[in-house]
C-alpha cells in the first residue's frame, strides 16, 4: 500500500499552507496531525505484511484514522 494515498498532504492539497500554520501554531492540531501520520504507517506496515492483527483489529485501526482525519478536515475548514 502507498501511504502518500492517504497522507494530509495528499488528502488535502488545497490547504497545504494552512496545515503547516495550524502545525506550528494549534497544538491540538499537531497533535491531532502526528497521531494520524503514526495510525497511517502503522496501519500502511500491517497492509504491507510487516506485522500481523486480525482482520476486525485492522478495520478498527482504519475506523481511528478517518476520525483523526475527520477532526483534522473541520479544523481545515473552520
Amino acid at each position: 500500500m502507498d501511504l502518500l494515498k492517504h497522507d494530509i498532504a495528499t488528502e488535502f492539497p488545497e490547504f497545504k499552507d494552512k496545515i503547516h500554520t495550524l502545525k506550528t501554531s494549534n497544538a491540538h492540531f499537531a497533535k491531532l496531525f502526528e497521531q494520524y501520520d503514526e495510525l497511517n504507517h502503522a496501519i500502511g506496515k500491517i497492509e504491507g505484511g510487516d506485522g500481523a492483527i486480525t482482520d476486525e483489529a485492522l478495520e478498527m485501526e482504519k475506523k481511528k484514522r478517518l476520525k483523526l482525519k475527520d477532526e483534522i478536515s473541520h479544523m481545515l475548514h473552520a
